[in-house]
């Protein structure tokens, strides 16, 4: 009996080390999140892609809990918006933190 339970006690232990290892802190994401954002920044990437305005424009496109990053470098300021406004609509995006830049501004 005290075998068993002992076993039982292993057992537990190592189930709530698994949980706690996939359970997401402010700096870091749970393996779902992590899934999540991965699926949002394909879908952000395709809509910036298949945007017309948009074909020249070198954006790089990052997720973390649900709040897409855009880097890179644009045109106008127009194409900036048009790459906010695009991603704001992708399913899943909580936020959009556009960071984009004019080429040839600082």
């Amino acid at each position: 009996m005290a075998f068993s339970c002992r076993i039982f006690q292993w057992c537990l232990v190592i189930l709530m080390a698994t949980a706690l290892g996939c359970a997401s802190t402010p700096t870091k994401e749970g393996t779902g999140e992590y899934i999540d954002d991965a699926a949002i920044t394909a879908k952000a990437k395709t809509a910036v892609f298949q945007e017309p305005s948009l074909k020249s424009a070198e954006i790089d496109v990052d997720t973390f809990k649900g709040v897409v990053q855009l880097s890179g470098f644009v045109g106008s300021q127009t194409e900036i918006n048009t790459a906010g406004d695009v991603v704001r609509r992708v399913p899943g995006v909580k936020a959009v933190r556009n960071d984009l830049r004019i080429k040839g501004q600082q």
